[in-house]
């Protein structure tokens, strides 16, 4: 009996609070910065956000330097990611006069989500000044990247590694900062230490193998284009042609034949790829498949005087060396540039 007499109280107490904010609320002046405040928070308490936001975006028009009715209307744009709204509400708090260190990291993270560069570093740096403990050596970093200020990007992002060893981003951030300066030497390090943070970014691990390609590293260059594929990276036509080549530089002709073939059947005049494939057959000795590939060159370029050439050459490897000569002397007539590369080959004995 004592407990259903306290739950009939407590029942009691919950209806006559609910009904003193609203008596509270009618008492107010319709048309009144505080009777759309108190509607606004009570929509908020009541889970109905988008009301919320409409009784706080009119309460601001009555009152725009009420301090309390801004901050709960920059809350309501921000908990309905309208990120520009409620950057300018946290700006109009500093205007008057809050300038406390959660204003600031308020206004460094929206603007950093924003792109908002300048804005970035200056709320950064003060919000540092506020609270030495706050870590914003990232979004510097970042932002000084996106800059194309890589020195400056690197010694932020460095000291971002001290702050926080698990985000990945900062490794990777620091290793294209690296390549973007092609020093891929020492992106290297750190593009592995963020593919071991994050094994799940497929693209990163592609990049590794490109900037090993750029290294003619093909070894490591063909592993980790294929590593990239197992974990999903799509297999569009440049990710197929950088594989075709991996292999090709690594000696397995069967395979990059393999791919670069699947590539032509999407692409079956593509010049780059159909020379690549009679030079890979040429210089692997297979000289009639390199004459029907530069045959095919031919097809699509009939004044290509270098696929004529090597056409020739191929003959000539081939043991019918009459002919071959006339293709090359041939080809010299509609370029006569290759006849140094004639010279060259005779000087080398091909």
């Amino acid at each position: 009996m004592i407990r259903k007499i306290l739950s009939l109280c407590l029942v009691m107490t919950t209806y006559m609070a609910y009904s003193q904010t609203s008596v509270t609320q009618m008492n107010l002046p319709p048309d009144s910065a505080g009777y759309f405040y108190q509607k606004g928070l009570l929509e908020k308490q009541n889970g109905r956000r988008l009301e919320s936001l409409k009784n706080f975006e009119k309460a601001v028009r009555y009152d725009s330097n009420n301090k309390e009715i801004v901050s709960e209307l920059a809350l309501a744009y921000l908990d309905l990611r309208r990120y520009t709204f409620a950057r300018d509400s946290y700006k109009k708090l500093l205007d008057l006069g809050d300038g406390s260190a959660a204003i600031y990291k308020q206004l460094t993270t929206l603007s950093y989500q924003l792109k908002q560069h300048d804005d970035v570093i200056k709320y950064a740096t003060k919000l540092k000044e506020l609270d030495p403990a706050e870590k914003v050596n990232f979004y510097i970093g970042r932002i000084q990247y996106d800059l194309d200020n890589y020195g400056e990007a690197i010694k932020y992002l460095n000291e971002a590694a001290k702050e926080d060893a698990t985000n990945a981003e900062i490794p990777y951030l620091i290793a294209h900062s690296y390549a973007d300066m092609m020093n891929y030497k020492q992106a290297i390090p750190y593009f592995l230490k963020a593919i071991e943070l994050d094994p799940s970014k497929n693209y990163w691990i592609y990049e590794l193998g490109l900037i090993y390609y750029a290294m003619h590293d093909d070894k490591n260059s063909l592993k980790y284009i294929l590593l990239a594929g197992e974990k999903g990276y799509k297999r569009d036509n440049d990710y197929l042609e950088n594989l075709g080549i991996a292999y090709l530089n690594v000696g397995d002709l069967d395979q990059g034949a393999a791919i670069m073939g699947e590539i032509l059947k999407r692409k079956p005049s593509d010049l780059n790829i159909l020379n690549m494939l009679a030079e890979a057959y040429y210089y692997k000795g297979k000289y009639q498949q390199a004459i029907d590939y530069w045959d095919k060159v031919l097809e699509y370029d009939k004044a290509n005087a270098s696929a004529l050439y090597m056409i020739g050459m191929s003959y000539q490897k081939k043991g019918e060396k009459d002919k071959g000569m006339a293709l090359c002397d041939k080809a010299i007539e509609l370029d006569p540039s290759l006849a140094s590369l004639k010279q060259k080959k005779q000087m080398m004995g091909f």
